[in-house]
């Protein structure tokens, strides 16, 4: 990784949507549409049963409201068009057939399209999230289809695929609209269930109207549809002197727990000389020493997707290439949207010193890495791959990528600037946490500057050990990052000016993640994190 504390503080300031089909049988839906309940008519016994914890997370959504990117392809039309992404939570209940009580259920989507809502057209969206049937299914991974026409068909069709018990099954209704009834036509939504075409049971969820709607308001984005973690793959660079471009890569093996860090950089001298391209590969062994080769300098050729100088490419889909005795061929996979680290607009438009990106926050890798005798085949290795613009390295950073679990991603920046003034400072920290579909802090600045100003969040740099913590609306957060010496690899960096830093990376570090909300005068653990030894982390040093 490394210039992800590019300058940073210098100023203040898969595709799984796509993935989703018709289930088969579901023309069996198709022929209960006539039968099935309105919304007006739905049995007592299904009513919502949100509990006291519900109502905590129906707050938390108002503090978490922004959504991140949407993970639809590109549109047909190019960057001007845009389209829309928003966050959707549901409660109720199911009755599984078979049983004789009902089971409580939760469902939390985040909904994109390919163009803005037509209120007065029908709109075919993309859904993603999470379902939580008690004690059945838990799955962060749900994914489906939405059809949205409140006037022109009266209804927005809910078509979500899950796995339950390692069966796959399809939730399939709608909410029937009628100005008779506009506000429970809207907000309630009867549904089948069916397992391959046969049904498998029946329930209905709820919109919480008095604690939802904000944050679902709240939760509306309209971006540009060209940005997605292809199209952020593509380089950025101008031509103008003084200038590093970084393309980086971490992922862990989940059978041999070895930890791989692939790393691509342009570097443009700050005395206008020829630009050039170079980088590094490094294996975290969990027997042995840490062991890396380095590639390049080689002549950059612009105008590429991604990342390809002297054999070595960085594309989207494809890792490929060769340092010393390290050889590379990796396909990965996005499974997640976009997540920016610094300010979206940061990426944008190149107004501060650097900005981090992840292209998306996280992915999927297979393929083959050979070094020495010894050849990995990861399968479904979890990690990501992500981006840097700016000046050159930070003065003092640290950086930490984290995959979680269950669909949550932990990304930290903290870095002190070398401007003069401002080396002095504490670090300024960027951190952003998935959870589910929802990011916290909403905005990317306020763990840097906050409602308060500096200092809301700290970071602590040093080794072998470091930490982050702040607060944010009603919920604080504390990270320990451990990178033992044994699994920590120094290497050497030469800014555009010629001046030099040294980063010490892990790709496994050790890592503690605590998370708490203010709940009724005290604080209380909403989440905990363990990672022993599948943390990405990094400190660098001037």
């Amino acid at each position: 990784m490394s210039t992800s504390g590019s300058d940073a503080g210098t100023d203040p300031g898969t595709d799984r949507g796509a993935s989703s089909s018709r289930p088969a049988g579901s023309a069996a839906a198709d022929r209960a549409a006539a039968a099935h309940p309105d919304a007006d008519t739905v049995a007592a016994d299904t009513a919502d049963t949100a509990d006291t914890a519900d109502t905590a997370e129906a707050a938390e959504a108002a503090d978490v409201g922004a959504a991140p990117s949407a993970t639809a392809p590109s549109a047909p039309g190019g960057a001007g068009r845009r389209g829309t992404v928003f966050d959707e939570t549901m409660r109720g209940t199911v009755r599984l057939d078979g049983e004789d009580h009902a089971r409580r259920v939760r469902l939390d989507l985040r909904v994109t399209t390919d163009r803005v809502l037509r209120p007065i057209g029908t709109t075919e969206a993309r859904a993603s999230g999470r379902i939580r049937v008690a004690g059945w299914a838990d799955d962060a991974d749900a994914a489906g289809e939405l059809e949205i026409s409140p006037l022109a068909r009266r209804r927005i069709r809910y078509r979500i695929s899950f796995t339950a018990d390692g069966r796959r099954f399809t939730l399939d209704g709608w909410k029937s609209v009628t100005p008779r009834r506009p506000v429970a036509s809207m907000t309630v939504l009867p549904f089948t269930l069916y397992e391959n075409g046969e049904r498998a049971g029946r329930g209905t969820l709820r919109f919480p109207v008095a604690t939802g709607l904000v944050p679902f308001l709240a939760s509306f984005r309209f971006p540009r549809a060209a940005e997605g973690p292809g199209t952020l793959m593509t380089p950025r660079w101008k031509g103008e002197p003084g200038r590093t471009e970084v393309w980086y890569t971490t992922l862990t093996d989940p059978e041999s727990g070895t930890g791989l860090w692939l790393h691509h950089e342009l570097t443009a001298p700050a005395d206008g000389s020829e630009p050039y391209a170079h980088g590094w590969a490094a294996v975290f062994p969990k027997e042995g020493p840490v062991r890396h080769a380095r590639f390049g300098p080689a002549e950059w050729t612009p105008g590429r997707a991604g990342f390809t100088a002297g054999g070595v490419e960085a594309v989207p889909g494809r890792l490929t290439g060769s340092a010393g005795a390290l050889r590379w061929d990796l396909a990965e996979q996005a499974v997640d949207a976009p997540l920016f680290t610094f300010p979206r607009w940061s990426w944008r438009r190149p107004l501060l010193p650097a900005a981090q990106i992840l292209p998306a926050a996280r992915a999927s890798y297979g393929g083959t890495f050979s070094y020495d005798d010894t050849t990995l085949t990861p399968t479904a290795a979890p990690g990501a791959s992500a981006r840097i613009y700016g000046h050159g390295n930070a003065r003092r950073w640290a950086w930490l990528h984290a995959d979680l679990g269950g669909g949550d991603v932990l990304e930290i920046v903290a870095a002190v600037s070398t401007r003069p003034g401002l080396r002095r400072l504490p670090p300024l920290v960027f951190l952003r946490l998935r959870r589910g579909t929802r990011d916290w802090p909403r905005r990317a600045e306020r763990s840097a500057v906050g409602w308060a100003g500096l200092g809301r969040f700290r970071a602590a740099v040093g080794l072998p050990v470091w930490t982050v913590s702040g607060r944010a609306g009603l919920r604080r957060i504390r990270v320990e990052v451990t990178q033992p010496e044994d699994r920590t690899l120094a290497l050497d960096y030469t800014d555009p000016d010629g001046s030099p830093a040294v980063c010490r990376n892990s790709e496994r570090a050790d890592a503690h993640v605590l998370l708490e909300r203010w709940w009724f005068g005290g604080w209380r653990t909403e989440a905990e994190w363990t990672l022993d030894g599948t943390a990405h982390a990094e400190v660098g040093t001037r």
